[in-house]
Formats: structure tokens, sequence, C-alpha cells
């Protein structure tokens, strides 16, 4: 004999961690900024469009946005700070590593409440996801060096810790 009143009892979603909604976030955001560089449409559109088809509430929404604003304001100032890490043009980028690479550095450079190790390692989990199969190893070399110009001090405090 089955016990119906259970039965009908809703189902508990498990709470999302908060580290989950940031990584949600930034898979969403690579998402959008890929369409972004490809079809060239207002950044604006393409968010307005990613929250109504996409299910959000496991994701941190603020971040979404201030990652998709803050890349496609600076995307050029982005290309760049890592060009200098690059063994070839910007432009010959692979469009998946161009969006990793540019979100790992709008994060190295623009949030700095985000500890340098996260940015890249964050980064190269979207490269492990969304990109060819060894472009991870890539996004992590180039973020690298960008992190030793950009969080110089952070890597030198981490290390006397």
């Amino acid at each position: 004999m089955s016990d119906s009143a259970d039965q009908d009892k809703p189902v508990k979603k498990a709470k999302t961690s908060m580290t989950d909604m940031r990584r949600n976030a930034r898979s969403y955001a690579l998402q959008a900024l890929y369409q972004w560089q490809m079809a060239g449409m207002p950044i604006n559109e393409i968010e307005a469009q990613f929250r109504v088809n996409n299910d959000m509430s496991d994701t941190d929404v603020k971040l979404f946005s201030q990652l998709l604003q803050g890349v496609s304001n600076e995307a050029r100032a982005l290309d760049e700070a890592f060009s200098l890490f690059i063994d070839r043009s910007v432009e010959d980028l692979d469009p998946v590593e161009l969006a990793v690479l540019r979100i790992g550095a709008y994060e190295l450079i623009h949030r700095l409440d985000v500890p340098y190790r996260v940015a890249i390692n964050e980064s190269v989990e979207l490269a492990k996801i969304f990109g060819a199969t060894d472009s991870h190893r890539y996004v992590n070399g180039v973020l690298d060096k960008l992190a030793q110009k950009a969080r110089s001090a952070e890597i030198v405090a981490r290390r006397h810790s």
C-alpha cells in the first residue's frame, strides 16, 4: 500500500550555492557574448532574450548582466590587455576562446573582488565545456600571464601567506 499523501507533497528543490549561481552566470554570459560577437546584435537585446528564454532562477543575474555589459563595453581594451600573451591576432582566435578570454580578462582587471585563481579557473572550466579540445590549456596560459601583470600584488601576497 503506497502513501498517496507523500505523492502530493511538492518536491523541494535544493538551494543552489552562490558558487554555482556565479558559474551559471558565466556560462550564460559566454553564450550571450558569443552571440554578440557572431551576430553583432545590440548587447541589451541579447541580454533581454536570454532573460526571457532561459530559467535564470539558479543564476546570479546581476553578475550575468555585469559581465555582458562590462565585456561588451571594454572589449577593445580587454583584447589589448591579453593580446600581449597570445600567439596570433585577436581576429584569428576561435570565437569561443575569444569570449572566454574576454570574460577572464574582464574579471582579472575589473572584478578585484574575485580572486585571480577563481577568475582563471572559471574561464578554464568554460573553455573545457564550450571550447575546442585543448582550448582550456591555451586560455589558462594566456590568463595566467595576464594575471601576473594585472594582479601582481595579489599574487605576491598569496605567495607570502
